[in-house]
Order: C-alpha cells, then sequence, then structure tokens
C-alpha cells in the first residue's frame, strides 16, 4: 500500500507543536515524516525555522514512521561532511527509518552565509559533487576529497549505522532526474501536471537503467501541498494568506528573502493557484488528487495543508481520505 506522511512545514509551526501534529496524524493513518529545511520561512507570516536537525530526531523520538529532510542542500550553508555526519547519526539511532533528502539549494537558504550565489547549472553540479563526497563517507572509511567545489583532508564518520540510509534526490526536471536515477537511491519531487510527472519519472527511470537499476523497485517520494478546510471560502483565505508562494508561477531558488516574497505576494490572486494546488473543501477531491499520484507510480506522498487547522484536517483526513485510497 503507497504510504501517505505528512510534511512537517517547519516554516510554519514552532518544533513543539509541529511534533504534536507528527504524534495526532500518526494516529489517524498517517505514516512517515519529510521535514522542510529552511532558515527563514516563506512570508514572514508563517514565522517560523528551526533547524531541522534537531527537530527530526524529535520527530523521530515521538514517531514510529521513516523520516528525512526535504530537503537539505549540502552545497552552501552546510558542508557534505556535516550533512553527512548528521544523516549518519539519526541512522545509527533509529536504524531503517531516516533517509537523507538532498536538493541543489534555494537564495532564500542557502545565500545567507554571503558566498556568490551561482546560476542553476552550477549549483546542480555542487549537489552532485556533494552526494559523491557524502557516498564516500558513508562507507566508513577514511576519505579525501579534492574536486571542483569541495576539499576534504582525511577523516571518516567514527559513528556509523549498520547500513548507511538512503540518499534521495529533489529532482523536477528532465536532466537532474536523469542523473538522479543514476547516482541516487529514489527520487522526490513537488505535485505538478501529470504530463510533467511522467517525464520526470521517465528520465529517472532511464538514468536507474543506465547504472543497472531496476527503476521499479527504486523509492518515488511526491511532496504535495494542498489546502482543506471546512468551506471553500476559508480554504483560499488560508492559501492567500499562508502559503501565497503556491500561487507564484514563476522559478523561486533565486529570491533573498521572506520580504521581497511578501512584496510578490501582493501580486498573487486567487486564480493563480489553478492546476498548482488543490484548495477545497471537499476530502474527496484532495483524495482524487493523492491517488493520481498514487496511480502516477509514487510509493509514499508527504502533504501538506497550508492552513493552521492542522489538527481539525489531520482528523477530517484520517476518516475520510486515508481509508479510501488504493493501490
Amino acid at each position: 500500500m503507497a504510504q501517505v506522511g505528512l510534511t512537517a512545514a517547519l516554516e510554519q509551526f514552532h518544533p513543539r507543536e509541529m511534533i504534536e501534529h507528527a504524534e495526532l496524524a500518526e494516529q489517524h493513518g498517517f505514516r512517515g515524516q519529510m521535514a522542510a529545511d529552511h532558515v527563514q520561512p516563506w512570508v514572514p507570516v508563517q514565522g517560523q525555522a528551526p533547524f531541522v536537525w534537531n527537530v527530526l530526531t524529535a520527530l523521530a523520538e515521538h514517531t514510529e514512521g521513516d523520516f528525512g529532510p526535504g530537503v537539505a542542500c549540502p552545497s552552501f550553508r552546510m558542508h557534505p561532511m556535516l550533512i553527512a555526519q548528521a544523516s549518519a547519526t539519526l541512522e545509527a539511532m533509529y536504524p531503517g527509518r531516516h533517509w537523507l533528502g538532498l536538493g541543489s539549494g534555494e537564495a532564500l537558504n542557502e545565500h545567507v552565509v554571503a558566498g556568490y550565489w551561482p546560476e542553476a547549472p552550477e549549483r546542480v553540479s555542487r549537489l552532485f559533487e556533494a552526494v559523491e563526497v557524502i557516498k564516500k563517507l558513508f562507507t566508513g572509511k577514511d576519505v579525501k576529497h579534492d574536486g571542483q567545489f569541495f576539499k576534504l583532508h582525511k577523516m571518516r564518520l567514527w559513528t556509523m549505522p549498520d547500513t548507511p540510509p538512503p540518499i534521495y534526490i529533489a529532482a523536477a526536471g528532465p536532466v537532474t532526474s536523469k542523473r538522479t536515477g543514476a547516482l541516487a537511491d529514489g527520487i522526490i519531487t513537488p505535485a505538478a501536471p501529470l504530463s510533467k510527472i511522467e517525464g520526470i519519472l521517465a528520465k529517472f527511470g532511464e538514468g536507474a537503467r543506465s547504472a543497472g537499476k531496476d527503476p521499479d523497485t527504486m523509492p518515488k517520494l511526491l511532496q504535495m501541498h494542498l489546502s482543506w478546510a471546512p468551506t471553500d471560502e476559508e480554504a483560499m483565505a488560508n492559501a492567500m494568506e499562508q502559503w501565497p508562494n503556491g500561487g507564484m508561477k514563476f522559478p523561486k531558488q533565486d529570491i533573498r528573502s521572506p520580504w521581497d516574497f511578501a512584496e510578490m505576494a501582493k501580486l498573487v490572486r486567487e486564480e493563480d493557484f489553478d492546476g498548482r494546488m488543490i484548495i477545497s473543501s471537499d476530502p474527496d477531491v484532495h483524495r482524487a488528487e493523492i491517488q493520481k499520484f498514487i496511480d502516477a507510480g509514487f510509493d509514499r506522498i508527504y502533504v501538506h495543508n497550508v492552513g493552521r487547522n492542522q489538527e481539525e484536517w489531520i482528523k477530517v483526513f484520517g476518516r475520510e481520505v486515508l481509508p479510501k485510497l488504493v493501490d
């Protein structure tokens, strides 16, 4: 059975509050946690940005499902060695539950260390070199690295799990998806029109087969934002206030400030969410959308209700959505 988990929206909720949501979600049939790795919220009204690695440890202690960052960038704010150490420690503490989600980064989170912010092709190249470093360290052996972007003097990870955590890479384009299939253990991608999703998964499969792997057996994770409330009007109001970035029809990787996002949010209209995010009071509308992605081949879907009404939403979906999903 496909697994539906929770996206821990750490941009919106205090860590203690988020842990309470995660516990409640498990009680109502959700399984697994994808926790956002942010140092700033998208817009100031969201109001939070705790350190994801602390929160992942607490989530693991208070829940029983899988968990991982969605997604950590090992290229700017944190050296890949530090990401590898954090991830290996979590897997050593909670064997078989942790996965490492990696991405090429966004200026909102990564420019804060005041370095040059490169164009997308360089960011992707940095990501895959970082994956190389992390894989070397996950062997538990002494590692040296002298690459184009990263250097590592001789070191090893002294605290290692029996089996390294799987590495899943966030990909939303053809080139990155193909490289992800070849080099990673699985893929993470955001919800999008099925025509785009099919292309991403096809390239992922092409890359996997080029490396002698069977893409049908490799994990495929989807992150899905939605807005549910008791009325359509409330659902739309929640999206407009708490998640206006969901209605912004342009790439966001180069925007540096929540205050800049807030100014852009003033231009967002209700119709801008069409085709980008389901906003509805009808649980069956949301069920059909989730089912669509299960049918497309995703075995893990982590959902995020963008409003503050988390407890109410979790109970409604646990009662009216999750039991009706089928493989």
